[in-house]
């Protein structure tokens, strides 16, 4: 009875990091980590649901190679960019109902940028996500992400490893200001070629919702009740 139960801590333990554990995932990052090396800057599991892998600005084609060359990540699924600085134009599109259910009460804090999983050091970063399909218990996907440089905001193209990468990183180019370097030829696809600016950017100004206001944005008012003061009514001796 007392070995039983002083053994039983260490069997729940056991029990507990053997569900928080992900071989897959520990082993397909252990591949990546051996093929990348130093180039390899950061990394997150999150078990049984993904990973996510950060590497060097230099080695983001060498990633993609690696993923599908070597790991037999043959499916694309996509690739695109994100702009991690708080819009300086705060929460102006928010409803003032949006702002109390968040809970927001005084002036806003200085945003802080924060790169999400595997972190970062740049403003911008470019991500994918690929996959290793076809063989039964052996499906694994993978989104790589790598820093852009604030000084260059460039990347190296993905469009002779991945074919499919090619408009993806046209919009990335058009929404965000980010040359890929190597692709066959940027150009737009949504905006006029005369177009200025970047739309997906945190800074660029959409003045139309300034303007006028985003129709999603709905301010909701209480509806009357019996207690309201100045409504006049008295629900058990109206009428008489």
């Amino acid at each position: 009875m007392t070995d039983e139960t002083s053994t039983a801590p260490a069997d729940d333990a056991a029990v507990e990091e053997e569900v928080e554990r992900d071989e897959l995932r520990e082993e397909l990052l252990a591949s990546f980590t051996d093929a990348l090396g130093d180039s390899l800057v950061g990394s997150h599991i999150l078990p049984g649901k993904d990973l996510w892998i950060r590497v060097h600005p230099e080695a983001w084609r060498e990633a993609a190679e690696v993923a599908r060359n070597r790991l037999g990540a043959r499916y694309f699924c996509f690739l695109s960019a994100i702009d991690w600085m708080p819009s300086p134009f705060g929460r102006s599109l928010d409803s003032e109902v949006d702002k109390q259910l968040a809970g927001e009460e005084g002036p806003a804090e200085e945003p802080v940028i924060e790169q999400g999983y595997a972190g970062g050091e740049t403003r911008f970063q470019v991500f994918a996500r690929v996959a290793r399909v076809g063989e039964p218990n052996r499906f694994w996907g993978v989104t790589l992400k790598a820093d852009v440089p604030d000084d260059t905001m460039a990347a190296h193209s993905w469009t002779e490893v991945y074919a499919g990468a090619d408009w993806h990183e046209r919009e990335a180019w058009e929404m965000f200001g980010i040359t890929f370097v190597g692709h066959p030829g940027l150009r737009h696809i949504y905006l006029p070629s005369e177009f200025e600016g970047h739309p997906l950017r945190k800074d660029y100004p959409l003045v139309s919702r300034m303007v006028k206001p985003w129709p999603g944005i709905v301010d909701v008012e209480q509806f009357p009740g019996e207690d309201d003061e100045g409504d006049g009514s008295d629900s058990e001796g109206s009428g008489s």
